[in-house]
């Protein structure tokens, strides 16, 4: 019988549980001030990795009010020119997933964490899997979800279709255009498209394909059946290309799966993490 480490710690504390707030603060990484919250007292470090347009505040607020911070450190950043990591402006150059990934461990290492989870949604869960095969000393246990790692032209339809952010949900657009303005969500988002189109143009689509056999840490891939930007069959070939890696469906879970439904997430993770 698999015995759950939150259940292990709460019967063996004797102390009530306090709560820890979020910390908010920027830091100098890579000639950028990468803006990062972080909560939590324990001794598993975990980074959480937004996705396209997104940061800490936006995509995580029930990962960063609810996990367990007594086991966890949790960390959530900003990508340069994302959330409050501005300036700079945001820019799509060929390799920006591997800056993100270079600007994510070295912002781990600048906080001193020696060692650290990954928890990466969307563009975030690309990040996530390029710095766990190109940093494998430094990543404990991955997860991911809504992430690809490589753009057919079926995905190139499904991104011009969110181009034009006036389409968007209110529900969706509103905490965005709340935090840049709509003229820098706007520009930004339809960058974003042409940028991440281009990998279309390259064989098979490739983003970072060959990497995943360099994945070495467990590995936990997080899939929502009706996840309408990105179909199964992506963290299906993650799954197949990552040795001894988990995959989870969940039947009712959209892109935004974590948000959606957070209590269950959050248990997910937290069992694989501990």
């Amino acid at each position: 019988m698999r015995i759950n480490c939150l259940n292990v710690f709460l019967f063996l504390s004797p102390f009530p549980i306090p709560s820890t707030s979020i910390t908010s603060a920027k830091i100098h990484v890579n000639g950028v001030h990468l803006h990062y919250q972080q909560t939590g007292e324990g001794s598993h470090a975990v980074l959480l990795l937004p996705g396209m347009l997104g940061s800490g505040q936006t995509d995580f607020g029930p990962q960063l009010k609810s996990m367990n911070k007594q086991l966890f450190t949790i960390v959530a950043w900003d990508p340069r020119g994302y959330g409050q990591s501005i300036p700079p402006s945001r820019d799509f150059p060929p390799d920006f997933f591997e800056r993100d990934a270079k600007d994510a461990v070295d912002l781990m290492q600048a906080l001193k964490f020696k060692k650290f989870s990954l928890l990466g949604w969307s563009d975030g869960g690309i990040t996530a899997l390029i710095a766990a095969a190109k940093y494998p000393t430094l990543i404990h246990k991955l997860v991911v979800w809504g992430a690809n790692t490589s753009v057919t032209q079926e995905d190139v339809r499904i991104y011009n279709g969110i181009r034009d952010v006036s389409k968007w949900s209110e529900k969706v657009k509103k905490p965005l255009e709340d935090m840049y303005g709509h003229k820098y969500f706007a520009r930004t988002c339809e960058a974003w498209v042409d940028g991440i189109s281009r990998f279309a143009e390259k064989s098979g689509g490739n983003i970072c394909q060959e990497l995943l056999p360099d994945i070495k840490c467990p590995t936990f891939i997080i899939h929502g059946e009706k996840d309408p930007l990105v179909p199964q069959a992506h963290a299906e070939y993650i799954h197949k290309h990552i040795k001894g890696s988990q995959l989870l469906l969940m039947p009712e879970g959209k892109h935004n799966l974590h948000l959606r439904f957070a209590e269950d997430f959050n248990r997910q993770v937290e069992d694989f993490l501990c």
